[in-house]
């Protein structure tokens, strides 16, 4: 049976042209979903018992379930439970400037980045549309917040479930769901170079990140092996079109890894390898977990490499750290099988 949620706001519309109905009955029940956030047809109260017996019979509503909530200082870890029983997580992060979601886009990852607790385990599946678009319902109602901005960079490659993702932007983004504006969507990937080259030509300002997390091929190929599918000088290049297309800014999310990419040659090479581009560099200090051995920059090289690329002319900011007592913090999220 497919979740009502999977379909868009012209989707339902053509649904119920199809029936031999009016399309207005489609935006009566997307409105419903995102705008008075039902949570069974019943509710719908405008409309036919004879349509609603139809919506039940043809389609279902919420799937996943909060498993479990953790909190720490301005942050909330959501584990999530799926229909099938697989296990994501999401993280609520509260900001001066809203709240903010980190929601996943597969179960398990097969990027298998070296220094990520998300890819120890191998992709079960793509989630489907529904199942990204209920995490921030979910996460909504057990806050009582609206989410204002919402990051793709949970557990998963987003572009490895491109369609899916596309389609959750245009649910999310439209202005009678969730109406999220595309400035406040932010979409990570770690180079998957088609795809960005799609998601250059379509007509949505959302914001790109790139996990980098390397200056040059040599570091890149050690820690992450889509490098060697799609080499720096390949995504830089990819990465230049982009900005000249879109005129959007690029992020790098750059993780800092104890003497494997936080040096200060590093440092000076990362600084020439993105001279003159529309973009800014967003340093990670590494957060370690029990299973992988890579360690925690030291804070003066954290200091060091920023003022380097500060030197240099390069927009860089130090994230600020969240959630990483509740294992929330990015590369720390896991598709877990316990509770």
């Amino acid at each position: 049976m497919q979740n009502i949620y999977d379909l868009s706001y012209t989707d339902l519309e053509n649904y119920f042209l199809k029936k031999g109905d009016k399309k207005f009955k489609g935006q009566q029940v997307f409105e419903w979903l995102y705008r008075k956030r039902v949570t069974s047809f019943e509710e719908m109260t405008n409309l036919k018992k004879e349509v609603i017996a139809l919506l039940k019979e043809e389609f279902e509503m919420r799937t996943i379930n909060i498993t479990k909530v953790e909190k720490d200082t301005d942050v909330r870890k959501y584990l999530f439970t799926l229909k099938d029983q697989e296990k994501i997580e999401a993280v609520l992060m509260n900001h001066l400037y809203g709240n903010s979601l980190c929601i996943s886009t597969q179960v398990g990852c097969n990027m298998g980045c070296k220094f990520c607790e998300s890819g120890r385990l191998k992709k079960v599946r793509n989630l489907e549309v529904h199942e990204m678009i209920e995490q921030i319902l979910m996460v909504e109602e057990d806050c009582g917040k609206r989410i204002s901005h919402v990051v793709v960079m949970g557990i998963g490659e987003p572009f490895d479930n491109y369609d899916h993702l596309i389609k959750f932007i245009e649910i999310v983004n439209h202005s009678k769901g969730i109406a999220l504006g595309s400035r406040h969507i932010t979409v990570s990937t770690c180079g998957i170079v088609p795809k960005i080259k799609e998601f250059m030509n379509l007509p949505y300002q959302v914001n790109l990140a790139i996990s980098l997390h390397a200056p040059n091929n040599e570091i890149r190929n050690q820690i992450m092996p889509i490098n060697h599918v799609y080499p720096i000088e390949i995504l830089m290049d990819t990465l230049k079109e982009y900005i000249k297309k879109t005129n959007r800014r690029v992020t790098f999310e750059y993780i800092l890894l104890d003497s494997i990419n936080d040096t200060e040659e590093c440092a000076r090479e990362l600084a020439q390898l993105v001279k003159g581009m529309n973009c800014y560099i967003n340093l990670i200090p590494y957060n370690e977990t029990n299973n992988i051995s890579y360690k925690r920059t030291k804070s003066f090289n954290i200091s060091r490499f920023y003022d380097i690329l500060k030197k240099n002319r390069i927009n860089v900011t130090i994230r600020r750290e969240y959630g990483s007592n509740i294992s929330a913090a990015c590369g720390q999220l896991r598709s877990k099988k316990e509770d």
